[in-house]
Protein backbone atom coordinates (compact mmCIF):
# COMPACT_ATOMS: atom_id res chain seq x y z
CA UNK A 1 0.00 0.00 0.00
CA UNK A 2 1.20 3.42 -0.98
CA UNK A 3 2.15 6.01 1.61
CA UNK A 4 -0.38 8.46 0.06
CA UNK A 5 -3.33 5.44 0.69
CA UNK A 6 -2.01 5.03 4.28
CA UNK A 7 -2.44 8.70 5.24
CA UNK A 8 -6.05 8.65 3.70
CA UNK A 9 -7.02 5.41 5.52
CA UNK A 10 -5.76 6.67 9.14
CA UNK A 11 -7.82 9.54 8.38
CA UNK A 12 -10.97 8.37 7.51
CA UNK A 13 -10.39 5.55 10.40
CA UNK A 14 -9.97 8.82 12.66
CA UNK A 15 -12.88 10.79 11.28
CA UNK A 16 -15.42 8.03 11.84
CA UNK A 17 -14.40 7.15 14.95
CA UNK A 18 -14.69 10.58 15.86
CA UNK A 19 -18.12 10.97 14.08
CA UNK A 20 -19.09 7.81 16.15
CA UNK A 21 -19.13 9.02 19.73
CA UNK A 22 -21.34 12.12 18.92
CA UNK A 23 -23.76 9.78 16.45
CA UNK A 24 -23.22 5.44 15.93
CA UNK A 25 -25.87 5.89 13.39
CA UNK A 26 -24.15 9.14 11.49
CA UNK A 27 -20.62 7.38 11.73
CA UNK A 28 -22.78 4.09 9.82
CA UNK A 29 -24.02 6.09 7.23
CA UNK A 30 -20.69 7.79 6.56
CA UNK A 31 -19.02 4.14 6.33
CA UNK A 32 -21.74 2.86 4.33
CA UNK A 33 -21.40 5.34 1.70
CA UNK A 34 -17.81 4.48 1.38
CA UNK A 35 -17.86 1.00 1.64
CA UNK A 36 -20.50 1.46 -1.79
CA UNK A 37 -18.76 3.97 -3.62
CA UNK A 38 -15.52 3.01 -5.92
CA UNK A 39 -12.36 5.25 -5.24
CA UNK A 40 -11.50 5.51 -8.71
CA UNK A 41 -12.75 4.12 -12.05
CA UNK A 42 -11.02 1.66 -14.73
CA UNK A 43 -9.21 4.02 -17.36
CA UNK A 44 -8.15 0.83 -19.32
CA UNK A 45 -8.43 1.54 -23.18
CA UNK A 46 -9.12 -1.21 -25.64
CA UNK A 47 -8.81 -1.50 -29.34
CA UNK A 48 -12.06 -3.65 -29.19
CA UNK A 49 -13.86 -1.32 -27.77
CA UNK A 50 -14.11 0.80 -30.78
CA UNK A 51 -15.62 -1.42 -32.92
CA UNK A 52 -18.41 -2.37 -30.29
CA UNK A 53 -22.36 -1.72 -30.48
CA UNK A 54 -22.82 0.66 -27.66
CA UNK A 55 -26.34 -0.04 -25.84
CA UNK A 56 -27.47 2.26 -23.60
CA UNK A 57 -29.86 1.24 -20.58
CA UNK A 58 -31.88 3.07 -17.71
CA UNK A 59 -31.79 1.16 -14.22
CA UNK A 60 -32.89 2.88 -11.23
CA UNK A 61 -32.95 6.17 -13.59
CA UNK A 62 -29.07 5.50 -13.64
CA UNK A 63 -27.40 5.87 -17.14
CA UNK A 64 -26.10 2.39 -17.71
CA UNK A 65 -24.11 1.22 -21.16
CA UNK A 66 -23.91 -2.50 -22.31
CA UNK A 67 -21.84 -3.68 -24.81
CA UNK A 68 -22.73 -6.05 -27.77
CA UNK A 69 -20.29 -7.70 -30.49
CA UNK A 70 -21.12 -10.33 -33.39
CA UNK A 71 -25.00 -9.31 -32.99
CA UNK A 72 -26.49 -13.02 -34.76
CA UNK A 73 -24.18 -14.87 -33.95
CA UNK A 74 -23.90 -18.52 -31.86
CA UNK A 75 -24.84 -18.49 -28.53
CA UNK A 76 -25.10 -15.36 -26.36
CA UNK A 77 -22.79 -14.73 -23.33
CA UNK A 78 -22.94 -12.07 -20.86
CA UNK A 79 -19.57 -11.22 -19.38
CA UNK A 80 -19.70 -9.39 -15.64
CA UNK A 81 -17.08 -7.52 -14.22
CA UNK A 82 -15.85 -6.78 -10.57
CA UNK A 83 -16.17 -3.93 -8.13
CA UNK A 84 -13.68 -0.61 -9.31
CA UNK A 85 -13.53 -2.38 -12.69
CA UNK A 86 -15.11 -2.60 -16.24
CA UNK A 87 -16.01 -4.24 -18.85
CA UNK A 88 -12.83 -3.62 -20.92
CA UNK A 89 -10.79 -5.27 -18.66
CA UNK A 90 -12.07 -8.39 -20.19
CA UNK A 91 -11.45 -7.33 -23.92
CA UNK A 92 -9.20 -10.48 -23.75
CA UNK A 93 -12.20 -12.96 -22.67
CA UNK A 94 -14.71 -10.97 -25.32
CA UNK A 95 -12.31 -11.40 -28.29
CA UNK A 96 -11.47 -15.05 -27.65
CA UNK A 97 -15.34 -15.57 -27.14
CA UNK A 98 -16.12 -13.77 -30.67
CA UNK A 99 -13.45 -15.86 -32.20
CA UNK A 100 -15.84 -19.21 -31.24
CA UNK A 101 -18.54 -17.55 -32.45
CA UNK A 102 -20.39 -16.00 -29.67
CA UNK A 103 -22.42 -13.30 -29.66
CA UNK A 104 -20.82 -11.12 -26.43
CA UNK A 105 -22.67 -8.90 -24.19
CA UNK A 106 -21.47 -7.09 -21.56
CA UNK A 107 -22.48 -4.47 -19.13
CA UNK A 108 -20.86 -1.67 -16.45
CA UNK A 109 -22.45 -1.62 -13.45
CA UNK A 110 -23.48 1.94 -12.26
CA UNK A 111 -20.57 3.89 -10.95
CA UNK A 112 -18.22 1.71 -13.33
CA UNK A 113 -17.00 2.29 -16.51
CA UNK A 114 -18.83 4.47 -19.18
CA UNK A 115 -22.45 4.01 -16.79
CA UNK A 116 -23.70 6.32 -14.40
CA UNK A 117 -23.67 6.69 -11.08
CA UNK A 118 -21.80 6.95 -7.97
CA UNK A 119 -22.46 4.42 -5.58
CA UNK A 120 -23.31 -0.17 -6.73
CA UNK A 121 -25.10 -2.07 -4.02
CA UNK A 122 -25.62 -5.91 -4.75
CA UNK A 123 -29.82 -5.66 -5.74
CA UNK A 124 -28.89 -2.43 -8.07
CA UNK A 125 -26.52 -4.84 -10.10
CA UNK A 126 -28.84 -7.26 -10.08
CA UNK A 127 -31.35 -5.25 -11.62
CA UNK A 128 -28.58 -3.97 -14.24
CA UNK A 129 -28.32 -8.29 -14.97
CA UNK A 130 -32.26 -8.50 -15.17
CA UNK A 131 -32.21 -5.30 -17.58
CA UNK A 132 -29.46 -6.47 -20.11
CA UNK A 133 -31.07 -10.30 -19.76
CA UNK A 134 -34.97 -8.99 -20.74
CA UNK A 135 -33.51 -6.54 -23.39
CA UNK A 136 -31.01 -8.76 -25.02
CA UNK A 137 -31.54 -12.48 -24.33
CA UNK A 138 -32.63 -14.89 -24.38
CA UNK A 139 -28.89 -15.24 -22.32
CA UNK A 140 -27.83 -18.93 -20.48
CA UNK A 141 -23.87 -18.19 -20.40
CA UNK A 142 -22.22 -16.11 -17.98
CA UNK A 143 -18.62 -15.29 -17.21
CA UNK A 144 -18.32 -13.19 -14.19
CA UNK A 145 -15.64 -11.82 -11.76
CA UNK A 146 -15.52 -10.94 -7.98
CA UNK A 147 -18.47 -8.85 -7.54
CA UNK A 148 -19.79 -9.83 -10.31
CA UNK A 149 -20.43 -13.55 -9.36
CA UNK A 150 -22.65 -12.68 -6.54
CA UNK A 151 -24.55 -10.74 -8.24
CA UNK A 152 -25.18 -13.33 -10.95
CA UNK A 153 -25.58 -16.27 -8.75
CA UNK A 154 -28.38 -13.80 -6.66
CA UNK A 155 -29.61 -12.61 -10.40
CA UNK A 156 -30.52 -16.96 -11.59
CA UNK A 157 -32.11 -17.66 -8.17
CA UNK A 158 -34.68 -15.42 -9.08
CA UNK A 159 -35.55 -16.88 -12.62
CA UNK A 160 -36.35 -19.78 -13.99
CA UNK A 161 -33.93 -21.84 -15.60
CA UNK A 162 -32.42 -25.20 -16.36
CA UNK A 163 -28.79 -26.90 -16.13
CA UNK A 164 -28.54 -26.06 -19.84
CA UNK A 165 -27.87 -22.23 -17.97
CA UNK A 166 -23.42 -22.29 -17.48
CA UNK A 167 -21.98 -19.36 -15.31
CA UNK A 168 -18.67 -19.40 -14.72
CA UNK A 169 -17.30 -17.82 -11.34
CA UNK A 170 -13.78 -16.45 -11.09
CA UNK A 171 -12.70 -15.97 -7.81
CA UNK A 172 -16.45 -14.67 -6.99
CA UNK A 173 -16.99 -12.32 -3.91
CA UNK A 174 -18.63 -15.31 -1.88
CA UNK A 175 -19.69 -13.64 1.22
CA UNK A 176 -21.13 -10.26 1.82
CA UNK A 177 -20.30 -10.36 5.68
CA UNK A 178 -16.73 -11.10 4.98
CA UNK A 179 -16.58 -8.26 2.53
CA UNK A 180 -17.59 -5.87 5.31
CA UNK A 181 -15.43 -7.60 7.85
CA UNK A 182 -12.21 -6.96 5.80
CA UNK A 183 -14.03 -3.07 5.07
CA UNK A 184 -13.94 -2.89 9.29
CA UNK A 185 -10.45 -4.36 9.67
CA UNK A 186 -9.09 -2.15 6.91
CA UNK A 187 -10.45 1.11 8.21
CA UNK A 188 -9.27 -0.27 11.62
CA UNK A 189 -12.50 0.66 13.24
CA UNK A 190 -14.24 -0.96 16.07
CA UNK A 191 -17.79 -3.04 16.13
CA UNK A 192 -19.00 -0.03 17.71
CA UNK A 193 -21.32 0.95 15.22
CA UNK A 194 -21.77 -2.05 13.32
CA UNK A 195 -25.12 -2.75 14.42
CA UNK A 196 -26.26 0.28 12.41
CA UNK A 197 -24.24 -0.56 9.22
CA UNK A 198 -25.79 -3.83 8.87
CA UNK A 199 -29.29 -2.35 10.02
CA UNK A 200 -28.43 0.12 6.91
CA UNK A 201 -28.37 -2.65 4.73
CA UNK A 202 -31.61 -4.19 6.08
CA UNK A 203 -33.51 -0.91 5.28
CA UNK A 204 -31.31 -0.59 1.88
CA UNK A 205 -31.90 -4.33 0.65
CA UNK A 206 -34.19 -5.71 2.98
CA UNK A 207 -31.99 -8.19 4.01
CA UNK A 208 -29.10 -8.82 6.39
CA UNK A 209 -25.69 -8.85 4.53
CA UNK A 210 -25.74 -12.88 5.74
CA UNK A 211 -28.19 -13.23 2.98
CA UNK A 212 -25.87 -11.67 0.15
CA UNK A 213 -24.09 -14.96 -0.49
CA UNK A 214 -23.09 -17.49 -2.71
CA UNK A 215 -22.60 -20.08 -0.67
CA UNK A 216 -26.83 -19.96 0.19
CA UNK A 217 -27.89 -18.81 -3.51
CA UNK A 218 -25.99 -21.50 -5.17
CA UNK A 219 -28.27 -24.22 -3.44
CA UNK A 220 -31.41 -22.66 -5.19
CA UNK A 221 -29.46 -22.05 -8.63
CA UNK A 222 -30.15 -25.22 -11.31
CA UNK A 223 -26.95 -24.18 -14.06
CA UNK A 224 -23.60 -25.66 -14.43
CA UNK A 225 -21.19 -23.82 -12.57
CA UNK A 226 -17.16 -23.82 -13.25
CA UNK A 227 -16.16 -21.78 -9.92
CA UNK A 228 -12.23 -20.47 -9.78
CA UNK A 229 -10.64 -19.46 -7.01
CA UNK A 230 -6.92 -19.01 -6.06
CA UNK A 231 -6.00 -19.76 -2.80
CA UNK A 232 -3.82 -16.57 -2.25
CA UNK A 233 -6.60 -14.19 -2.84
CA UNK A 234 -6.64 -11.60 -0.10
CA UNK A 235 -9.90 -9.96 -1.44
CA UNK A 236 -12.22 -12.58 -1.76
CA UNK A 237 -11.10 -15.25 0.82
CA UNK A 238 -10.28 -18.76 -0.07
CA UNK A 239 -11.53 -19.94 3.15
CA UNK A 240 -15.39 -18.77 2.13
CA UNK A 241 -15.02 -21.22 -0.63
CA UNK A 242 -13.84 -24.42 1.33
CA UNK A 243 -17.42 -24.51 2.89
CA UNK A 244 -18.81 -24.63 -0.42
CA UNK A 245 -16.89 -27.30 -1.90
CA UNK A 246 -16.89 -29.20 1.13
CA UNK A 247 -20.74 -29.36 0.16
CA UNK A 248 -20.33 -31.17 -2.94
CA UNK A 249 -22.75 -29.64 -5.11
CA UNK A 250 -23.01 -31.90 -8.25
CA UNK A 251 -23.62 -28.99 -10.78
CA UNK A 252 -20.63 -27.19 -9.64
CA UNK A 253 -16.80 -28.03 -10.70
CA UNK A 254 -14.10 -26.23 -8.57
CA UNK A 255 -10.40 -25.28 -9.91
CA UNK A 256 -7.96 -24.06 -7.14
CA UNK A 257 -5.39 -21.75 -8.32
CA UNK A 258 -2.22 -20.97 -6.66
CA UNK A 259 -0.58 -17.15 -6.45
CA UNK A 260 -2.91 -15.43 -8.73
CA UNK A 261 -4.16 -14.01 -6.56
CA UNK A 262 -7.31 -11.79 -7.19
CA UNK A 263 -6.98 -9.61 -10.06
CA UNK A 264 -4.07 -11.85 -11.87
CA UNK A 265 -6.12 -14.85 -12.42
CA UNK A 266 -8.60 -13.74 -14.86
CA UNK A 267 -5.55 -12.89 -16.82
CA UNK A 268 -4.42 -16.17 -16.44
CA UNK A 269 -3.80 -18.44 -19.85
CA UNK A 270 -4.75 -21.73 -18.36
CA UNK A 271 -7.64 -20.39 -16.41
CA UNK A 272 -8.84 -18.43 -19.49
CA UNK A 273 -8.93 -21.36 -21.29
CA UNK A 274 -10.76 -23.46 -18.69
CA UNK A 275 -13.65 -21.19 -18.79
CA UNK A 276 -14.06 -21.12 -22.70
CA UNK A 277 -13.26 -25.02 -22.49
CA UNK A 278 -16.00 -24.91 -20.19
CA UNK A 279 -18.78 -22.83 -22.31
Amino acid sequence: MKLKQKFAIRYISSKLKLISVVSKKRAAEKAFDLFSSPVSRSRKQSALFDKVERLPMQVDNIPVMAYRWNKGGGKKVLVLHGFQSASKNFDHFIQLLIDKGYEVLAVDAPAHGESGGDRILLPLYVKTIEAAYNQFGPIQNFVAHSFGGLAITHFLEKIEHGDDYKVALIAPATETSTAIDLFFAMLNLKDSFRKEFEELIIEKGGKHSSEYSIARAVKKIKAKILWIHDADDDITPYSDVVPVISANHDHIQFITTKGLGHRKIYHDDKVVKAVIDFL
